[in-house]
């Protein structure tokens, strides 16, 4: 019997967490630890880890193959570029605090694409061979010129047999034009909610006039389009964030069944306001606080919320083929299947990126709508898209469920070469992931409930058959 390479770490007194490449893993002791390192394994030892999937006798049996379809399930293919990220128009009617995107003011000149750019946006779309496209609008405000965003959704429902359209608003000043835009079964509004009235006016309103405003639009938005294809997320600074409970009433008093909890982004104006890379363990204790109370709400509610990024890390570990969050997959393929097109045609390979460069930290453009995509530069940006090699990540316990972030790195400290394990990225996700087998491994029946709802499944029981004395 020849048994897959496992990596393992500790979780607590008693016990560690071990992994295959493929995305199978265990709870097992510190006996057993020595028992594998030493090549002493014991019957039952052999017997569980067949069990699992974690060993075979042949190359080409049932077991191998099996890994091996496991394996391939976990890996993000390279596709044909089918979500692109548009910014019509840099400019905006708000003035947040921790605005990421170093937006321009309304009446700024020279922050919208004129009719050569959006022909050539035009042309770009047209020149994709794919069957199915995602426009997501960003900004900006985007509804400054619904005329940009009505030409782009009428092209791509000429083009292509399936497309679909985001409008990342605010939600400030939606004229009877924008709400019949929105309205369409094909388009769905991203907006922000800060948790509670009271920080959503202190960060991003400012007067009670136009809060006011805001919350009637949202209502709105609620009413006139509905909470299945509306989402708004909540943008916290970790040094002073809002209590959990009053967050999760707020967001279920309108009926959403999902928050994305985010901190405040290490891009834009906002990097010069907030001080970021000391916000770790804030953060860390409060997401943990604020998932807990998110399970305590769950309890009794009939309809549960989710945590987005959580659910979407618990998916990412049970089940094989979950690539569709860009923060987390691998390989990471930058300016591949997904693009940015910036206000000035300017192309990027996220929207960090634009962010990043936008500061004039660092150009990381891959090119524009005049010269086209530059290869050259993807090419030496997927040289390290995976974590296949890294030399941090290849010991890891959680690598078949991680992945790397270049553009935060370069954001974060100018290079790329830093040690993964000493970077925000992998230190962030390394609390999340013990935190989400803390969750996986709970006896407590209300973390039960809350898992097979974020899983959409129709009960959850504790991952005892993934554990060895």
């Amino acid at each position: 019997m020849k048994v897959w390479p496992l990596q393992f770490r500790k979780l607590d007194e008693n016990d560690f967490l071990f992994s295959d490449d493929a995305g199978a893993f265990f709870r097992s002791s510190e006996a057993f630890l020595t028992r594998y390192v030493e090549n002493q394994l014991s019957e039952s030892d052999s017997a569980f880890l067949r069990r699992g999937g974690h060993a075979f006798d042949d190359i080409g049996d049932p077991a191998f193959v099996g890994f091996a379809s496991r394996w391939t399930q976990r890996i993000n293919s390279a596709t044909p570029l089918g979500y692109v990220i548009l910014v019509p128009t840099l400019r905006c009617n708000l003035m947040c605090d921790y605005c990421q995107v170093s937006r321009a003011a309304e009446t700024a000149k020279g922050f919208d694409w004129d009719e050569t750019k959006l022909a050539q946006v035009l042309a770009l779309l047209d020149r994709q061979s794919t069957a199915e496209i995602k426009i997501e609008f960003q900004g900006g405000e985007p509804l400054l010129r619904l005329d940009l965003l009505e030409a782009v959704r009428t092209f791509c429902r000429r083009k292509f047999a399936i497309s679909e359209f985001v409008v990342c608003t605010n939600l400030q000043d939606v004229s009877e034009d924008a709400w019949r835009f929105l309205e369409a079964e094909d388009t769905f509004v991203s907006t922000s909610f800060d948790g509670t009235s009271k920080l959503h006016q202190t960060q991003r309103t400012k007067t009670a006039t136009a809060h006011e405003q805001f919350n009637a639009n949202l209502d709105a938005a609620l009413h006139r389009i509905g909470p299945a294809r509306v989402s708004a997320l909540p943008t916290l600074d970790p040094s002073d964030p809002p209590e959990p409970t009053d967050v999760i009433a707020a967001f279920a008093a309108r009926g959403f069944g999902s928050i994305f909890l985010r901190r405040v982004n290490y891009q834009g104006f906002a990097r010069k306001k907030y001080g970021l890379d000391r916000s770790h363990q804030e953060w860390t204790d409060y997401y943990r606080r604020f998932v807990r109370a998110l399970i305590s709400h769950n309890a009794t509610a009939e309809n549960t919320i989710e945590e987005y990024y959580l659910s979407h890390t618990l998916r990412r570990i049970l089940q094989g083929g979950h690539h569709n969050h860009v923060d987390l997959r691998n390989p990471n393929w930058l300016g591949v299947d997904y693009l940015v097109v910036d206000f000035d045609g300017r192309l990027y390979p996220t929207d960090e990126a634009r962010m990043v460069s936008r500061v004039g930290q660092i150009d990381l453009s891959i090119g524009s709508l005049n010269a086209g995509l530059d290869k050259e530069r993807i090419s030496l940006f997927n040289l390290h898209a995976s974590n296949f090699d890294d030399p941090d990540c290849v010991h890891c316990v959680y690598k078949p469920y991680c992945g790397l972030d270049l553009i935060d790195d370069l954001s974060r400290y100018g290079r790329i070469d830093i040690p993964s394990h000493q970077t925000e990225h992998c230190r962030s996700h390394m609390d999340l992931f013990d935190f989400a087998f803390e969750l996986l491994y709970s006896d407590d029946p209300n973390v039960h409930k809350s898992i097979a709802s974020w899983l959409q499944v129709a009960r959850y029981s504790p991952m005892l058959a993934q554990r060895h004395s």
